[in-house]
């Protein structure tokens, strides 16, 4: 769909307006029924309210994720027949509620990320064939009364936290044997943001083949999720890491912005703004952006949650870091020294590592370097023989 701010008008509009009316958000407009299609200031700002609790990048503009998300919040439990298609899967908030529920029941949906997707049938199946329901993996009237009858067997947190948690502790400290994914944002004919004659695919690319070759020293198996020249979807870079079956996703990404005096650094895991995050996630994200910001001095633009599609629809922890703005003239220099790029792939190795450690046999932040990982590995690796 075509992007929609402030100024624009039409029948979008006014599906838009009624939608978030409906959710609270907006009032009812005191212009007439001529100002129902117009995108104004109140609007906006209702906008913006939407994609705070949504866990979107609060620019007031609805484009393809904002509309999703609007789309999907219009879905509660019950109001339809939910099921596994594997071409189109079902999403929106009656799905998050489901996984929320069988989460609550004990079972194992995966991460609420509102996408009925086959860990989410599996985790279904199984609650009907415990409970004598026919284990169709459709959630129905007759899986939906059961539902709501039952009592919760899991309390006092968040159980989906909990096992990413344990994942991670059984894990063990050694790097040798993870499974990591690098995605270098874009690619191909999509080169991203392009400034100065200089394209956030070309660099990404560059980085990410800097962070595969040490992680591959440390006997790590890491791989990236596209060609040089291909730009694959999100939804499909999300599901090669989901077939790959890897234990933690790492995308890279240079910004834009129309100010030149926007600049820095920021690390995003998964989020929705109301409660369901990846803790294990949003932990390797702080690693990455202290790692980064103490080794390169940038500006601090924080780690947040976000509901990206690679973020939420990846089985495993999913970091975004966002290496500075390329519509800065300072951020853009730094990103064209192949120096600068070594240590923005040392930091970022070295947060990995870091968050394996579990804050054992540890260093202050930005003191870790690449020899010590090797030389941790090595040790590690004699101690197991």
């Amino acid at each position: 769909m075509q992007l929609l701010r402030r100024g624009d008008s039409g029948p979008n509009v006014v599906e838009i307006r009624s939608t978030l009316r409906r959710f609270g958000l907006l009032g009812d407009s005191t212009g007439g029924p001529a100002q129902e299609d117009r995108f104004d200031a109140a609007l906006e700002q209702a906008v913006r309210a939407f994609q705070q609790q949504r866990g979107l990048i609060t620019d007031g503009i609805v484009g393809p994720a904002t509309y999703r998300a609007l789309r999907e919040a219009g879905w509660s439990l019950g109001d339809r027949m939910l099921a596994l298609m594997i071409s189109a899967p079902m999403s929106g908030d009656d799905v998050v509620a489901l996984q929320e529920r069988l989460l609550e029941l004990g079972y194992d949906p995966g991460r609420p990320g509102g996408v009925f997707n086959e860990q989410t049938e599996a985790a279904l199946r199984k609650f009907q064939r415990e409970y004598g329901l026919l284990p169709d993996g459709l959630c129905g009237p007759a899986t939906l009364r059961s539902l709501r009858q039952l009592g919760r067997k899991v309390t006092g947190g968040r159980p989906h936290l909990l096992r990413e948690q344990e994942l991670l502790r059984q894990a063990g400290p050694r790097l040798r044997g993870k499974r990591i994914v690098v995605d270098p944002g874009h690619g191909g004919p999509n080169r991203g943001i392009v400034a100065a004659g200089v394209a956030e695919a070309d660099l990404m690319w560059d980085l990410a083949r800097r962070l595969v070759g040490r992680m591959s020293a440390t006997g790590m198996d890491a791989m990236l999720s596209r060609q040089e020249d291909t730009c694959p979807a999100e939804t499909e870079r999300a599901a090669f890491a989901n077939n790959a079956g890897a234990d933690l996703v790492l995308s890279l990404h240079t910004d834009a912005n129309r100010s030149m005096h926007a600049q820095g650094l920021a690390t995003f895991h998964f989020g929705n703004g109301s409660g369901a995050t990846s803790t294990v996630g949003e932990a390797l994200a702080g690693f990455i952006q202290r790692e980064l910001l103490t080794r390169t001095a940038m500006h601090d633009c924080r780690t947040q949650g976000r509901t990206w599609e690679l973020l939420r629809l990846t089985r495993m922890p999913t970091v975004r870091v966002e290496i500075g703005y390329l519509s800065h003239i300072g951020d853009r220099r730094r990103l064209l020294d192949p120096a600068f790029r070594d240590v923005v792939a040392e930091g970022i190795l070295v947060a990995v590592k870091r968050l394996y450690l579990l804050g054992q046999d540890d260093q202050p932040t930005g003191t870790f370097t690449f020899s010590d990982v090797l030389a941790r590995e090595l040790e590690r690796g004699a101690q197991a023989i």
